[in-house]
């Protein structure tokens, strides 16, 4: 192995010699500061139990490795083959148990919190897993909230979020794919997957994508999606993101393709449909008449979000003879005392509010309320008093601030686009609102992922799909004919 360049031990295989694997394993790792090489001696064989201090449980190691391997009676393991017979054949240890050939496989378990037995004369080692590193507990999910559904969200060991997953779905056709991917960080995914509900070749294809990843680490899924996404230009995503097992298990029952990311909570899921951003979990817990009318709201608030603050410009600077006569005084007056015209002044509201928001996020929650007081409150008002920003637009732009927290999942398209809106409101008025509008559903419909068109089941139109769409009709009803994403019209996910 060539001590100058770390990355040619990957397919070396491991020698018979343990003073010569030490020494690889030193030189690979630079003698970090927690590396542990524990030598002992088992009669006249030498051996070294290796592991990465704060990766291990203590405990564990001593009770279940330490202590059985110092009990052995060292006249009847005189040769180092009978030895490794012994513990391979009658020494469970761990219930996870690998015996790594290679020095890049030996390596990746040593820094997944395994420890590392070598055994001088022996070209194998023993990787035990008594992982014992610190985590964040399970706990409720903090992006996507819910009434009467699960309160268990994903956490950042990735092992921890399959067994949350099998939990929900103990099905033998639930498959998890565990390996590494990213050339230096080795970072630990899984693909999870019904076997009989989603095609190979697309199951082969994540995979490959995921293999030939071209990056040094992964500390996000935001690091991974763009690349599990269609490469043309889109506003809008193919793929989603949950923090929730429960909606991560629905999607996987559909025929989707779930992916686990070692380090973050948020687990990856493709194909998506734009339609999926206006579905909660709790639509199937409530009523149906209720989930009814509150998906509705959600789709108003969408409009709302996006377009509100638009028309108002748009109708004001172009259109006011839409207005009664009334309300059209009452905006006149107040406008009149504004000094800037109505498209700057809604600009400078919604990034106003922009940078609110971007405070609070970023900022310590202790601070982070006092500054949406100040700004929500004192700043607000206080432009209002002063003449700079009249009432009315205050109140359109709060309005569209306030419906986009009903749709979190489409924050970052709902903010770029209410720009663009008020942009195209303020120039061309209702018509360049309603061009802005066709451009982007024509982008929305054109756009597809790994064979699933992101508009289905709207366009292509699926009737049957509906009945969860436009509506949310019963359990009893809903039950009839298994839900599956490739059924739907236009969908080929087992195309290259």
């Amino acid at each position: 192995m060539n001590p100058s360049n770390l990355f040619d031990y990957k397919d070396t295989p491991l020698s018979p010699s343990l003073a010569e694997n030490v020494s690889n394993i030193e030189t690979v790792l630079g003698k970090s500061s927690d590396l542990l090489l524990n030598p002992f001696f088992i009669g006249n064989i030498a051996c070294n139990l290796i592991c990465f201090e704060g990766m291990i449980s203590t405990q564990t190691i001593t009770n279940l490795i330490l202590a059985p391997l110092t009990n052995l009676d060292p006249e009847k393991y005189s040769a180092a083959d009978k030895l490794f017979s012994h513990i391979h054949d009658n020494m469970l240890m761990a219930i996870d148990r690998g015996m790594p050939e290679k020095y890049g496989e030996l390596i990746h378990r040593l820094m997944s919190g395994f420890a590392v037995l070598l055994i001088d004369g022996c070209p194998k080692a023993f990787a035990f897993g008594v992982q014992g590193f610190e985590t964040r507990g399970i706990s409720e999910p903090s992006t996507e909230g819910n009434i009467r559904g699960s309160h268990e969200g994903f956490v950042e060991t990735v092992r921890t979020n399959m067994s949350l997953v099998r939990r929900r779905i103990k099905s033998p056709l639930l498959r998890f794919e565990l390996f590494p991917i990213t050339e230096v960080s080795k970072v630990d995914v899984i693909i999870a997957y019904m076997t009989d509900r989603v095609p190979m070749k697309l199951v082969k294809r994540i995979r490959k994508k995921l293999e030939e990843l071209p990056l040094e680490s992964i500390l996000g899924s935001g690091y991974v999606e763009p690349f599990m996404e269609n490469p043309k230009p889109a506003l809008f995503s193919g793929v989603s993101v949950t923090e929730r097992p429960d909606v991560f298990c629905a999607k996987i029952l559909e025929g989707r393709i779930g992916i686990l990311i070692e380090g973050t909570p948020f687990a990856i899921v493709c194909p998506a449909l734009f339609i999926e951003n206006f579905q909660t979990l709790d639509d199937y817990n409530f009523r149906p008449f209720y989930a009814f009318l509150i998906r509705w709201i959600r789709y108003l608030s969408f409009f709302l979000a996006v377009f509100l603050p638009a028309v108002y410009v748009a109708v004001v600077t172009f259109h006011p003879e839409l207005f009664n006569h009334t309300l059209l005084m009452t905006l006149a007056s107040a406008e009149q005392t504004a000094p800037l015209p109505i498209a700057a002044e809604a600009f400078i509201v919604l990034l106003f509010y922009e940078i609110i928001r971007e405070a609070g996020v970023r900022l310590p929650k202790s601070v982070g309320g006092a500054v949406s007081i100040v700004g929500g409150l004192i700043i607000g008002d206080a432009a209002v008093s002063a003449g700079i920003i009249s009432n009315p637009l205050l109140l359109a732009c709060a309005i569209s601030v306030t419906a986009s927290f009903v749709i979190p999942s489409l924050n970052q398209q709902i903010t770029v686009l209410r720009f663009i809106a008020v942009a195209a409101g303020g120039v061309s008025g209702l018509y360049g609102i309603s061009l802005l509008a066709a451009a982007v559903l024509v982008n929305i419909c054109a756009l597809e992922n790994h064979g699933a068109p992101v508009m289905s089941p709207l366009s292509p139109f699926t009737p049957k799909a509906m009945r969860d769409v436009l509506t949310r009709i019963g359990f009893p009803r809903m039950a009839r004919g298994r839900a599956s994403v490739e059924k739907l019209h236009g969908v080929n996910m087992d195309g290259d």
